[in-house]
């Protein structure tokens, strides 16, 4: 299970108002378990837009002691593949939900929607339609004017003979459809007739070439939930002009239960797509390295940056649950990941622009050794060795040969605290023909072994550092936003044009404390003073690679 969630909001939000209101007696579930569902469409991996919808939905449950079903919303076959089941399965569980033995297909309950659909021919509340799509919104009406179709009246029989025929493959795509039989003067354009099935003659991912004819969303999506016994079917905004025609599916199809929808204000994130079709199209043109690069708000993506479940769902515990839409700053999903690592994460050092530090005045053949926190958060954190010699590396810009105003690291003349080792004074530096600096020099202090400055003289500069002669190297990509503009989802907008060139920065020949060649994907460290990283999928043994999950400093507004 997920790490225990940090600051949960106690005050209600109105969904668990209305589902505690409708348990109490006289309630419409009095005496039920509450049982909701969380139906992805498996046509492309997880997003950090659809956490929001999968912590209400097991939330919810889990709240009341009720029980939440996985359900993958598999009615269109043009676009899914067990590829994205197996990613949903794996992402649900990382963030430490599960669903028990309630897996279903939307697919499963095709030759009962098939039934239902011909229940509702025979009461007069569904006909078979010839009109093509483009003479459907030709027809379709506006707000003074009803919308039109001359195959309303078809007869019953007719309309059973003509459905039968398409799913028996008779017609081409296109050629008919089923529309429910509502109103057509209605001023919800969700209920003017709206088509039920369509003909679409694709191989299914689960059902092959068994059917052609397929159920719109709007007509399975309450089928699924009635046939499952789902009290609390909780959906995002968008969804609230078709709760109409949910519940007019719901109330007329043959069959006894009775579902309610409840919408909620969907994730918007500054900074962030989170459309499908954009996701995908970055990753078909291959503007990002696939589904989980580390750029990508894909859960899988996340993950591999080094995002935990902690963080991950208390950002979504932070947000809470409205019915406004709203944009979300992603410095409050960084924030929450930086407070769980600061908690968690093993401190290490490493150099990532390394430049070499030679300690002239210490000897040639010695190695000594200190003792480190491991995490000075944890009241028993641990320690960890590390070795010190006469031969370091520092970051290049920890010296500076003409220092500027505050500047407290390297330069000639001054004292730096060597971070858990000693204190040292720089004495110079080493240039190559061309000027640039290639060694810096210092001379150590031997009386202030870890640090300390036993006469009480004052070192301003702490410097991190790696022993050259145990020094690991590795890869280390740095990665910032995707995107330059805040609002690159937004309709209308060139999306493509507002990616960040320097998304990706790539270190060669970083220098690591040796202890981090043990560690394994899914571990977090601090690296003094740089930032939180986790090791890449890519890494292995003799070519370590190391993510920046995120920076060390912090632009949310508390």
């Amino acid at each position: 299970m997920a790490e225990e969630i940090k600051n949960p909001i106690e005050a209600n939000n109105f969904i668990e108002d209305i589902i505690e209101e409708e348990l109490k007696e006289g309630g419409r579930c009095y005496g039920k378990k509450v049982h909701t569902r969380f139906p992805p469409e498996p046509n492309g991996y997880l997003h950090i837009g659809h956490v929001k919808a999968l912590c209400i939905d097991f939330g919810m449950a889990e709240k009341y002691k009720g029980i939440c079903n996985l359900r993958m919303d598999d009615t269109n076959p043009a676009k899914e593949d067990d590829e994205f089941v197996r990613a949903i399965q794996d992402d649900i569980h990382w963030l430490g939900f599960d669903w028990d033995d309630r897996f279903y297909y939307a697919s499963d309950y095709f030759e009962k929607m098939y039934e239902l659909a011909v229940g509702l021919i025979k009461k007069g509340l569904a006909y078979v339609c010839e009109l093509t799509p483009e003479q459907v919104r030709e027809n379709r009406g506006d707000l003074t004017h009803p919308a039109v179709s001359p195959y309303r009246d078809r007869p019953m029989e007719e309309s059973l003979d003509l459905f039968a025929r398409m799913r028996a493959g008779e017609f081409e795509d296109g050629k008919m459809t089923l529309r429910a039989k509502i109103d057509l003067a209605s001023g919800n354009f969700n209920m003017r007739d709206p088509v039920i099935y369509r003909i679409h003659h694709a191989e299914h991912h689960r059902q092959g070439n068994k059917w052609c004819i397929y159920p719109m969303y709007d007509f399975a999506h309450p089928i699924e939930d009635m046939l499952e016994d789902i009290t609390h079917s909780l959906c995002s905004l968008e969804f609230e002009d078709h709760r109409p025609l949910y519940n007019w599916v719901r109330d007329n199809v043959d069959y006894d239960t009775n579902p309610r929808q409840i919408e909620f204000a969907r994730l918007g994130i500054n900074y962030t797509v989170l459309s499908k079709r954009k996701l995908r199209q970055l990753v078909e043109e291959n503007y990002v390295a696939g589904w989980d690069d580390p750029r990508m708000p894909t859960l899988c993506g996340l993950r591999r940056r080094g995002y935990t479940p902690a963080s991950v769902r208390n950002f979504v515990d932070r947000i809470g649950v409205a019915k406004v839409p709203n944009t979300v700053e992603i410095a409050l999903l960084e924030h929450c990941l930086r407070e769980d690592l600061n908690e968690n994460a093993t401190r290490a050092m490493a150099v990532l622009r390394p430049i070499k530090l030679t300690i002239t005045n210490y000897p040639e053949d010695k190695t000594e050794t200190f003792e480190t926190d491991n995490n000075p958060t944890k009241e028993n954190g641990g320690t960890h060795t590390i070795t010190f010699s006469r031969n370091l590396y520092i970051e290049r810009d920890d010296f500076m040969e003409e220092p500027i105003k505050g500047y407290f690291r390297f330069f000639p003349g001054n004292e730096v605290r060597l971070k858990s080792a000693y204190v040292v004074r720089c004495t110079g530096c080493v240039k190559d023909d061309a000027g640039n600096v290639t060694e810096v020099l210092a001379e150590y202090d031997p009386e202030t072994r870890g640090g300390n400055t036993p006469d009480g003289r004052r070192v301003k500069g702490t410097v991190h550092w790696v022993d050259a002669n145990t020094a690991l190297d590795a890869e280390v990509r740095l990665y910032s936003s995707l995107f330059t503009d805040p609002d690159p989802d937004a309709s209308g907008k060139d999306f493509i044009a507002c990616l960040n060139p320097e998304s990706l920065e790539t270190l060669q020949n970083c220098k690591l404390e040796a202890f981090l060649g043990e560690s394994k994907l899914g571990d977090s460290f601090q690296f003094m003073r740089l930032g939180y990283f986790t090791q890449d999928v890519d890494s292995k043994p003799g070519n370590l690679i190391f993510n920046r999950s995120v920076s060390l400093k912090d632009s949310f507004k508390k």
